[in-house]
């Protein structure tokens, strides 16, 4: 390899850049990070634009190749099931896999970014913060920074590779935007969310069950709670910008209390910061990006949401970026520093999957803040257990196949397709598991459905 290809600079130091960083290092690359903000672990994090992270199988297979899972486990909090709050109190649970051993983990986005950072610097990776990315030259690979402390401009003509890592907000793929036939689509929902806090209780316990996802579905929109490890729940609204139950409305404390004590009675008494994490915190946004190329000449890369930026609601944003790290080296360690090969087949085995995961997210946003509180649903769910314990190689709900192992997005989002097509004919006309027609079923799941390789 020349000097070129060894040295490789990442843009960007939230997640997916420490961790493909680490996974570098440990090639014998010469990695450098720039980061637009501060360094997290010397400066107070904004609050508000923090959610906590569902990390689950694709996440933590990432994790343990890059020999940092054992520090996480410190700051999880494996959860084991969907606890869904209905306007009167009452409480349903709805398991998330077949056992026990099938849960995600609430992590907090903040310490991941540091535990992944520190680790990056332990293998010798060069962080540079307050470094803004504020132009690039695609064709002659000079790269133009700005230090956000004193304003000065620095050009950089020998930055080697470049990898992308920088976000939704890419400032490498504005740049690449120039280049013609450059294709590239964002669909922001309607919707927008606010963080909130649920503080921790007597004894700095969780003042909720602490292993469990709660969910406040209420058809049009949706509370969440994911646990702290220091007792708290990191909780988020999602409700629509504007109309009748939107932050439009929800703009005065009298219209921000009567709406939570009305659609949220039993989280109201929980949160005596309610009205204070309201108006302290900002509104977010959601988007889903979709683009091509991910790469130019061999020598730039797009990676995690800087190429594929996805909607929150499947938990796989930070497993679907840590997936492409894992990808990127899987394919460096096939081929050697071929660049453009790389890169190459790089966007061709993820990309399908991509986009498949960012229509899924948004299938099952829709599922979350309506259907998970519906009785046939959760029956439906209960039958799909029922099959996936009898046919454990053949039907493999979409959820597990999505979060509990690594089959690829698209062949989640196909079978989940037919599987979700045997469920209506065989659950429409039933209510009770004792009523399943398994010779039907039978029939149905050998015709259709095909042995499934399982991977996690």
């Amino acid at each position: 390899m020349t000097g070129s290809q060894k040295k490789i600079t990442l843009i960007g130091a939230g997640l997916n850049g420490p961790l493909l960083a680490i996974l570098l290092r440990q090639r014998g690359f010469g990695v450098e990070l720039f980061e637009r903000r501060p360094d997290m672990r010397r400066v107070p994090i904004r609050a508000g634009r923090s959610i906590n992270l569902a990390l689950s199988t694709r996440g933590i297979h990432a994790l343990h190749q890059a020999g940092v899972w054992r520090r996480m486990i410190a700051i999880i909090i494996p959860m084991r099931c969907r606890m869904m709050h209905s306007k009167i109190g009452e409480l349903t649970v709805q398991p998330y896999g077949k056992d026990e051993s099938e849960v995600i983990n609430s992590i907090s986005r903040a310490e991941l970014n540091i535990a992944l950072m520190n680790a990056a610097e332990e293998q010798g990776a060069v962080f540079h913060f307050n470094r803004r990315c504020t132009g690039y030259d695609v064709k002659a690979g000079s790269l133009l920074l700005r230090n956000e402390e004193t304003g000065e401009e620095d050009s950089r003509r020998d930055a080697g590779i470049i990898i992308a890592c920088d976000g939704s907000a890419s400032a490498i793929r504005a740049e690449m935007l120039k280049l013609s036939r450059f294709n590239f689509s964002q669909q922001y929902l309607d919707y927008g969310y606010k963080e909130l806090t649920i503080p921790a209780g007597i004894h700095g316990r969780h003042q909720l069950e602490t292993h469990a996802l709660h969910i406040w579905p209420r058809g049009n929109y949706m509370l969440i709670a994911l646990p702290n490890i220091d007792g708290t729940f990191a909780c988020i609204l999602f409700l629509p910008f504007e109309g009748a139950d939107s932050f439009a409305r929800l703009n005065s404390e009298t219209t921000i209390m009567e709406f939570f004590e009305s659609r949220f009675p039993d989280a109201v008494p929980l949160m005596p910061q309610l009205l204070e994490n309201y108006f302290a915190n900002p509104t977010g946004s959601m988007v889903t990006i979709k683009c091509s190329p991910w790469h130019v000449e061999g020598r730039t890369l797009l990676l995690g949401d800087a190429a594929h930026a996805i909607v929150p609601f499947f938990g796989q944003g930070i497993n679907c970026g840590f997936e492409d790290c894992t990808c990127l080296v899987d394919l460096l360690d096939r081929h050697g520093a071929d660049w453009p090969q790389v890169f190459a087949e790089f966007e061709e085995q993820r990309k399908i999957n991509t986009d498949a995961i960012a229509d899924m997210a948004i299938e099952n946003f829709t599922e979350m803040r309506d259907r998970v509180a519906d009785a046939r649903f959760l029956f439906r769910k209960k039958v799909e257990l029922a099959l996936e314990a009898k046919y454990p190689d053949l039907f493999v709900p979409k959820y597990a196949m999505v979060t509990f192992h690594r089959v690829p997005y698209s062949v989640a989002l196909t079978r989940g397709a037919i599987q979700d097509r045997m469920l209506g004919e065989l659950c429409d006309s039933i209510d009770r598991i004792e009523d399943l027609d398994w010779k039907k079923a039978d029939q149905l799941i050998h015709r259709e459905l095909s042995p499934l390789e399982i991977s996690g």
